[in-house]
């Protein structure tokens, strides 16, 4: 009979020495994930979107009262469900098999911005391609698309976006396409988003300042003339620097949405109270849940959700930080940057700090795209935060 085989000697030593290599027969195998996700990560999200579907019942009751008042729970509760089966299955996925994708992930984004455009529009805007069940907006695709793509292209070894000859004109090349599609929807709104989350990968993997200062006052420039030379957004800009002179056209959305938290005092009035979902505040289930946040839960609920983001941007830089290579890095960077940003975005608007853009708020707003991908880039996030070292990179 043959003998088993015998291990060297100095194999299980090696072994006990590099805790992320386990001893196999003729060799060492790297060990899967053995740390935990971010376990107050997880629990601000799940939070986060439970009270998203309370609080979207709340605010759309009143409009489904003849039909179906469940209607918006129902559906709601479940993208809720299934987000967290995305985040659940994307948290276990090792985030470096993204990369093979990143490309792929890009053209199939670009090719749905592009189908937008052979739907119906809704209120003006080819935004969505409808499934059925729900419309598909690929401008939330374009999001995690973006960022896994320029992750992956700057953290390979050489590249350096400062300079703007070959590969990363390239990369720049392909970003404003997909911004420009994005644009043409059309949506200001997401648009900047998508070009802050860049500037901000880019600034991570090495961009000069003086580049970033130079591209965002050009950008910046850029938005002002598309603006004015587009009515509809100009209106937007004139109700927001004043609203009360056009208070029944212009202005009527930001007032109603400065009613609804100046309403809800310290405490609020109450889950299902609120009085400016009766008819007076428009998108109040989506872009504007947060005026209804404040006015049910007041000051305190609306603190609660300012700080719970705050929080996510601290653990999600902080996975940033302590990742174990350059493409988790940035990844992480680019997924935190991309919720914090478009957050940033919604709450100044409800409350008067932006023009009115129609960008939706992480989490709590109605809509199953923007919850399934957040939800899914989330789990991504916590799949990163798997792999850390304690010192930082």
């Amino acid at each position: 009979m043959r003998r088993p085989a015998q291990k060297r000697p100095d194999q299980k030593l090696h072994a006990r020495k590099r805790p992320e290599l386990k001893a196999v027969q003729g060799g060492y195998a790297l060990r899967p994930a053995k740390g935990s996700p971010d376990i107050w990560l997880f629990l601000i999200v799940i939070f986060l979107v439970g009270l998203g579907v309370m609080m979207v019942f709340s605010a759309s009751y009143y409009d489904t009262i003849q039909s179906d008042p469940f209607y918006y729970l129902k559906k709601q509760g479940f993208f809720g469900l299934v987000g967290l089966g995305l985040m659940l299955i994307a948290m276990n996925i090792p985030y470096t098999r993204y990369r093979s994708f990143s490309k792929i992930a890009m053209a199939a984004t670009a090719f749905l911005l592009v189908m937008v455009f052979f739907f119906e529009d809704k209120n003006g805007s080819h935004r969505w391609i409808p499934m059925g069940f729900f419309n598909l907006q690929p401008s939330e695709m374009a999001k995690i698309a973006i960022a896994l793509y320029l992750s992956d292209q700057f953290s390979k070894r050489g590249a350096d976006p400062n300079q703007f000859q070959g590969e990363t004109g390239k990369h720049l090349l392909i970003l404003a396409v997909m911004l420009g599609l994005v644009y043409k929807e059309p949506d200001l709104g997401t648009t900047i988003a998508i070009a802050a989350m860049s500037m901000v990968i880019l600034l991570a993997a090495g961009l000069r300042w003086v580049y970033c200062i130079g591209t965002a006052a050009a950008g910046l420039a850029g938005v002002g003339v598309m603006v004015m030379r587009t009515p509809y957004q100009m209106d937007r800009i004139l109700g927001f620097l004043d609203p009360w002179s056009n208070a029944a056209g212009k202005g009527y959305q930001l007032i109603g949405s400065l009613y609804a938290l100046g309403s809800g005092g310290l405490w609020g009035m109450g889950i299902g109270n609120s009085r400016q979902k009766l008819g007076y505040l428009p998108e109040q289930n989506t872009d504007f849940i947060f005026a209804i946040i404040g006015e049910e839960l007041g000051f305190i609920g609306a603190g609660i959700i300012v700080l719970a983001f705050l929080l996510i941007a601290w653990r999600g830089y902080r996975i940033a930080i302590r990742s174990k290579d350059l493409f988790g890095s940035l990844l992480a960077t680019g997924i935190t940057t991309s919720l914090v940003v478009q957050a940033g975005f919604n709450l100044g608007v409800v409350t008067g700090c932006l023009p009115v853009t129609g960008m939706a708020l992480p989490f709590l707003s109605y809509g199953g795209s923007s919850l399934l991908m957040s939800m899914g880039a989330i789990g991504i996030l916590l799949n990163i935060s798997r792999y850390q070292n304690e010192n930082r990179i």
